[in-house]
């Protein structure tokens, strides 16, 4: 999608739809375009549009078609209702063949800023036009749609940034809903390749000899059931700020889980491919963090490997030693993304960082706890904490604080080696599984781990988005290195 700006009133926009946003009963529109809201008003008393979150409606009109869409009540609005809103006016305007929309330049929303709403709006609207159609056989013909923001604007830089955050998720969107048999390891890493180069940069890739020449057993037992071999991608954004230490990123990149021996049931077994979602937030939020030109030095490093149950998996029972030299005892095979997210851990700590943020599809647990509704996050350092939070709120993707007790981490050690890689009460998964990672990070190094298992993947499409990969994480991660 192509976003640029108009001067011209909204009503007076040459395009195929005009959208407008709703909360509840109220329109948005800023001051002016009474002409509109006067159309609006006729045009609602019919119709059962509420503006409830995630609703739509398309009208005809004189010269473009009106599509309003709701956010809900204000008791219930958060950030990500507004771009959810933006890509649900997407998605129905695209179903009735429209492909140019035009939208307010400012809101009527006092608890979004002119800058925030850009941002959302933007990058919401080229979500919502994203559709994963590699194997459709009666192809869709591709177009590139529009956005114009209609009036005055002094300031375009949010929506540049919209643009530039809008572009690298429709970048990566193809990668993260690919199957197992496309996204592998060696695919992805060959991507992130071509992805760096044509952003400004640097990536660097170690294979199965590398790693076991650095002693990365966590990541090599994981990928040693498969005929596919691991690989862990390093991307570096050199950032404008010289002296600062570089922030950096670590996401989960299993891209088929199978549970290897400790094998998942076969029931919905398919969606696994979404195991890879954590580093596809990391590479998304890479790209953007690049094409924005932020000042902060960044690093995002995905340990991309495949879980399978061949003759040569690691078997339960089976003592590893991760690199920097702990020993994990693996008591089931299908906690393998935290073997993986060590390794990488410990390469993140070889620059020095200022601060670790993993990203991970890890734990059923926590689509227990908070369903889709929000990821959770767990951390050595409660500053670290609240900036991400703040974050996500402006982003849209909201967090949710779970502790890190020290009965999680004494209910981790093992027996036979250092730790095991699940908890001995099965209680607590999502923390008891933070509380493994935390146990690879020094203690002076400010690190969080976000569980995005129930917040990564829709197995239905919604009003805003086709089913498939969320991409969730990558737009508050942007935020927070944004905001630093």
């Amino acid at each position: 999608m192509k976003i640029n700006v108009s001067a011209l009133p909204l009503a007076e926009q040459k395009k195929e739809a005009l959208i407008v946003f709703f909360q509840g009963s109220e329109n948005l529109l800023p001051s002016g375009n009474n002409t509109l809201k006067k159309q609006l008003e006729t045009l609602l008393k019919k119709s059962s549009f509420k503006g409830e979150a995630g609703q739509t409606a398309i009208f005809p009109g004189a010269e473009s078609q009106i599509i309003v869409a709701g956010i809900g009540k204000a008791n219930t609005f958060h950030n990500g209702l507004l771009e959810q809103a933006a890509g649900a006016a997407v998605r129905t305007g695209q179903a009735a063949g429209l492909k140019s929309f035009a939208v307010t330049a400012t809101i009527k929303l006092k608890e979004v800023s002119e800058a925030d709403y850009q941002l959302l709006v933007g990058r919401g609207a080229c979500w919502g036009s994203y559709e994963y159609l590699k194997y459709k056989t009666t192809k869709k013909k591709k177009t590139t749609p529009t956005l114009s923001f209609a009036g005055t604007i002094k300031d375009r830089t949010a929506i540049k940034r919209a643009q530039a955050q809008g572009t690298a998720l429709l970048s990566t969107a193809d990668v993260a809903n690919g199957p197992g048999s496309d996204s592998t390891p060696e695919n992805i890493a060959q991507w992130a390749k071509e992805m760096a180069k044509e952003n400004g940069l640097s990536c660097q890739i170690l294979g199965d000899a590398e790693l076991a020449k650095k002693g990365c057993g966590g990541i090599l037992a994981v990928s040693q059931g498969s005929a596919k071999g691991a690989k862990m991608i390093i991307l570096k954004h050199a950032g404008t700020d010289k002296k600062a230490k570089p922030i950096v990123l670590v996401g989960k990149t299993v891209t088929f889980d199978s549970g290897g021996i400790s094998l998942k049931a076969g029931k919905g077994m398919g969606w696994m491919r979404y195991d890879k979602c954590g580093g596809m937030a990391v590479l998304s939020a890479m790209q953007m963090i690049a094409r924005m030109n932020l000042k902060t030095p960044v690093i995002g490093i995905l340990g991309a490997a495949e879980n399978m149950p061949g003759a040569n998996a690691i078997r339960p029972g089976d003592i590893i030693t991760a690199y920097k030299g702990k020993t994990i005892e693996v008591l089931n095979t299908d906690a393998e993304g935290r073997l993986v997210l060590v390794d990488a851990i410990g390469m993140a700590l070889d620059f020095k960082p200022a601060a670790i943020v993993d990203v991970a599809t890890l734990t059923g647990a926590v689509i227990v706890a908070l369903g889709s509704a929000a990821a959770a996050v767990l951390s050595n350092n409660e500053k670290l904490t609240q900036s991400l939070i703040s974050a996500g709120a402006t982003a849209g993707e909201r967090l949710w604080p779970l502790p890190l007790y020290k009965e999680y981490t004494d209910d981790i050690k093992s027996d036979f080696a250092d730790l095991c890689n699940i908890s001995k009460s099965n209680g607590a998964g999502t923390a008891t599984a933070a509380a493994f990672l935390q146990e690879f990070v020094p203690e002076d190094i400010p690190w969080a781990h976000i569980d995005i298992a129930g917040t990564a993947w829709l197995e239905s499409p919604k009003p805003h988005q086709a089913p498939g990969a969320t991409l969730f994480g990558a737009r508050l991660l942007a935020q927070w290195i944004l905001q630093k």
